[in-house]
């Protein structure tokens, strides 16, 4: 049995002063009734509640997988654009949510959104080495010297060097299309990687984040959230 204050600071709805102002004002439910005590004692195993209407969930966390369409920004909030949070499904949304890393604008595919900072850092520490893939499109063909480089590691016009990298056809017929393997997260990093090699991006989609893939029955800007195993695939080595 835990506090109603306190399930619902931990759950993102405020700090203590203001989950006790929310529920002193007759916003939160329990099993039905307005509660509006902040001390009340419950189990959100055996007890329902909803605060300022939206369900309160007994995990303090989630995971959503979202397939991030073009267009959006990888952002909880931006003043010119709509981000992966303004386009999440009512039931999914709740405090504290964030993109654990971020797609560009234009990038498609395979975006986690969650509310647990520190999944998030152990996913995106390049010192954990959880490999994401891309699928991209260019604007020229991809050349064993091309190939070569990647692997190398790529080194930026300021100097910046990227640790090594994984490139392979998609079609070998197909010498225009690629999947493309990194554990790093650079700003436009693939992009930058294959204009330093004289090749445009035309389209970019990640596919995979370890070994947890983008589910083919996830259309354009929907979601799903993921489970436990889903959670660990993500953390069960190198892909290949």
């Amino acid at each position: 049995m835990e506090r109603l204050d306190k399930i619902l600071t931990e759950r993102g709805f405020g700090s203590r002063k203001e989950v006790q102002k929310l529920i002193r004002s007759g916003a939160v439910t329990v099993n039905g009734e307005t509660c509006k005590k902040p001390d009340t004692k419950l189990d959100l195993q055996k007890d329902d509640v909803t605060a300022s209407g939206r369900a309160v969930g007994a995990d303090k966390y989630i995971y959503i997988m979202m397939n991030k369409p073009a267009g959006v920004v990888s952002a909880t909030q931006d003043n010119r654009d709509k981000t992966v949070i303004d386009i999440l499904p009512a039931e999914y949304k709740r405090p504290g949510l964030f993109p654990a890393g971020r797609l560009d604008k234009d990038t498609e595919g395979l975006l986690i959104i969650t509310n647990d900072g520190d999944f998030a850092h152990k996913m995106l520490s390049p010192s954990k080495k959880v490999y994401k893939q891309y699928e991209a499109e260019l604007d020229g063909e991809i050349t064993d010297d091309i190939i070569r480089a990647f692997k190398e590691g790529i080194v930026f016009s300021d100097g910046a060097k990227c640790l090594p990298a994984e490139l392979r056809f998609a079609d070998e017929k197909d010498k225009n299309n690629a999947v493309v393997k990194i554990c790093e997260g650079k700003f436009h990093q693939v992009k930058k990687m294959f204009s330093s090699c004289g090749l445009r991006v035309v389209h970019l989609k990640r596919i995979s984040i370890g070994n947890l893939y983008l589910s083919s029955k996830l259309t354009i800007g929907s979601c799903k959230l993921l489970t436990k195993l889903d959670i660990e695939a993500i953390f069960m080595g190198n892909i290949h």
